[in-house]
């Protein structure tokens, strides 16, 4: 990584030259592009569209900037963890759902040039024809349709850390269409550096300090991948390939200087994963469709840490010598996933999807923790534990995990006036987990999960939605047996779980939309509750009274119930028709009986105010705008066998300008955390638990990673 102590520098004469070449060429510009707001092309109950002459003079690059350009659209980053493939999403490409899991519809928005966008399509209602379900709004992409096209799409991207570190990264996405078949490929190498520094107080009981901590955590990280798509379509039929690979391992620089020894730590990640998925639709004369969707994943997570102890008066080596901790964790996860499903209708008004989907969920992992100790009962050192002793009690020699499962489902939906439709669904789910390695294990889960989804359209403008459903949430396999703790430097691991159970969720929601005329804006407001059974949070897992050990475990019953509010409004009625204002305010609360304390807790935040703003000057092909976030606090603990803390955010400010020169060249210049935004911890320590124990110590740190000025260059030929 490069060092420079120019960057800063260079990035305000980038901005003040961005600016000047704005006025400069604005009076050229003027003839060519309006400031006048274009409307959206058609707008019924349910759908507004927006054509591709909607977004020119804006001078989009991606799907994304033009979604950005819409009031109240919040499209999620999908893929992750989630249970199987199942139904939910809330990004269409022409219609089409995209299977896969981190190779996710919503990353494809950022590849898709926008020359190649017919239209957009916001679809609020549901439906029968929809790919998903469950989404408050749905986004449907769909692209030009011509026999011969191609794009190809080049990002060039700095990064200046506040310690002044500089980085680089580029993008090359490249779409063609020849006849029916069409294709995209990415390649992307993104830089992810981050220096995060701390600083901690101690204290004793009383209050008093009795020590001190710097720490500075480097992670020196660029994350290479590669995605592409497929799709050919022909009569009635489509099929679709995607497939993504990722590599992001990084080192892990950690050096922490107390008040009488220094410490340091070194950690090496190798992480990276691969994808592949696909699918097949057929549309038949009498209404009636098939499709069959698969997906094939494989990630790789290991790490080895190493940390070393020094004299602050000696010199600052790392060598066996000063060795304390030596830990090496291997997790691979692989999963393969199947489903079909088919759809017909009933009547005019009613239609019917039922379906099959198979999932099998594997996790390989172990864990070897040594560290220096002597005396008796200590096992010799060894060379597989880096050369310290060997800790079985908290090591995992080796695990397997294994999860099958069987989903099958059923989707009516009926529309019952012109101004009303009622989705219902019945979901059922078989599954058996079984367990192998240090634990033999085996166990079965049966789940039936019905929902139902009403809306209700006043008028073209004001809609209602009220919505009732069961979830059940997709375990963590890593939690099946003895993992690293990243958080916490006195509690290096966390203990094992065989016998965690999927946390279960009954999920209430009552929510009104109304669209301004015109497409002035967007504003919603939504009420939720949600009953939890089996909440999955710390347990005690203590075997040694000598080792405190904390799990991942069922704590029992919870709360949580809120109110979300968002508003989106562009700023004609001041004059200012391509400035859009976006403004949330979300209040949260919750509860449970915390396992260690007895006591009544909350189990997240309490909520977070932001308020954003985009101005769009046509005549100058000039943006810029900021996004700032407020959190909310409540007093809400993360308690463990050992420790209760309280995290705190405080608040951030993001910021950009960017700017078309020449021929579809855009300059783009970001302030990331521009308020130098830190996250603030007060973690209380107690002897020998928090169970029946007292308080030892008191610990208050801040850590922040500061300012991030990043400049892009972007252009599609």
């Amino acid at each position: 990584m490069l060092k420079v102590k120019t960057g800063p520098v260079l990035m305000l004469a980038s901005a003040s030259l961005l600016w000047g070449m704005s006025y400069a060429q604005a009076q050229e510009n003027s003839a060519e592009l309006t400031t006048e707001s274009l409307a959206p092309e058609g707008v019924t109950d349910d759908t507004v569209i927006y054509p591709a002459s909607f977004f020119s003079p804006y001078n989009p690059v991606s799907v994304s900037d033009m979604l950005d350009r819409i009031p109240g659209v919040s499209v999620g980053r999908g893929g992750g963890g989630g249970r199987g493939l199942g139904t939910g999403g809330d990004v269409l490409i022409n219609g089409q759902r995209m299977a896969g899991k981190e190779n996710s519809p919503r990353d494809q928005l950022d590849r898709i040039a926008a020359q190649e966008v017919e239209r957009i399509e916001i679809i609020r209602g549901t439906s029968a024809e929809l790919d998903v379900r469950g989404s408050g709004q749905v986004v449907n992409v769909v692209l030009a349709d011509a026999n011969n096209r191609s794009s190809t799409t080049v990002e060039l991207v700095g990064r200046w850390n506040h310690d002044q570190t500089a980085e680089a990264g580029a993008s090359v996405s490249h779409s063609r269409q020849i006849g029916n078949l069409q294709g995209l490929i990415n390649i992307e190498a993104r830089p992810n550096y981050e220096n995060r520094e701390s600083t901690e107080v101690q204290y004793d009981p009383a209050g008093q300090p009795i020590g001190s901590l710097f720490e500075s955590n480097v992670r020196d990280q660029d994350v290479l991948e590669i995605a592409g798509n497929i799709g050919y379509q022909w009569a009635n039929q489509r099929a679709q390939l995607n497939v993504l690979y990722g590599d992001s391992g990084y080192p892990r620089r950690v050096s922490r200087d107390f008040r009488d020894y220094l410490e340091y730590e070194q950690t090496d990640n190798d992480h990276s994963n691969w994808e592949v998925g696909g699918d097949y639709d057929i549309s038949f004369a009498n209404g009636h469709r098939a499709q069959l969707l698969f997906v094939a994943t494989d990630q790789t997570r290991d790490e080895q840490r190493e940390r070393y102890r020094a004299d602050p008066d000696t010199a600052q080596v790392a060598d066996d010598s000063n060795k304390t901790l030596f830990i090496d964790s291997d997790q691979r996860t692989r999963e393969r996933i199947v489903q079909g499903n088919y759809s017909f209708p009933l009547t005019s008004d009613q239609n019917l999807r039922v379906g099959l989907e198979r999932a099998v969920t594997r996790l390989d992992s172990s864990l070897l923790v040594g560290s220096r100790h002597s005396g008796s009962g200590s096992l010799p050192p060894s060379e597989r534990y880096g050369g310290l002793n060997p800790q079985p009690a908290l090591s995992n020699a080796g695990t397997t995990v294994e999860e099958v499962r069987y989903e099958g489902f059923a989707f009516h939906n009926w529309v019952l006036s012109p101004r009303s439709t009622l989705e219902t669904s019945l979901v059922y789910e078989s599954s058996e987990i079984s367990q192998s390695g240090v634990v033999d294990n085996s166990r079965r889960f049966n789940y039936l999960r019905p929902s139902i989804d009403y809306r209700f359209n006043f008028t073209e403008s004001l809609q209602l939605r009220a919505t009732a459903a069961k979830e059940v949430s997709q375990l963590s396999f890593s939690s099946f047996a003895a993992t690293v703790n990243d958080d916490d430097r006195e509690q290096n691991t966390d203990a094992g779980n065989p016998e965690l159970a999927p946390q279960e969720e009954l999920r209430y929601e009552l929510g009104l939309e109304y669209r301004l005329p015109n497409d002035s804006g967007v504003v919603n407001s939504r009420i939720f509750y949600r009953d939890i059974e089996n909440y999955i949070g710390n347990i005690n897992a203590t075997v040694d009274p000598n080792e405190p050990l904390s799990a991942e475990g069922n704590v029992g019953p919870a709360t949580r119930w809120g109110i979300f509010n968002d508003a989106s409004l562009r700023l004609g009625f001041l004059g200012v028709p391509d400035a859009i204002v976006s403004a949330e305010l979300n209040i949260f609360d919750s509860q449970i009986t915390n396992p260690f304390l007895g006591s009544k807790e909350r189990i997240n935040r309490r909520g977070e105010a932001e308020l954003g703003f985009r101005h769009d000057v046509t005549a100058w092909a000039l943006s810029y705008g900021f996004d700032y976030r407020y959190p909310f606090h409540g007093g809400e603990y993360d308690i463990d066998v050992t420790t209760i803390t309280r995290n705190d955010g405080q608040a951030s400010l993001d910021m950009f300008v960017s700017r078309v020169f020449f021929d579809g060249v855009t300059v783009r210049l970001e302030s990331d955390n521009t308020l130098g935004q830190s996250r603030c911890r007060s973690r209380y320590r107690y002897a020998p638990s928090t169970i029946d124990g007292e308080l030892s110590r008191i610990e208050d740190s801040c850590s922040s990673r500061y300012r991030r000025l990043i400049l892009s260059v972007s252009s599609t030929f």
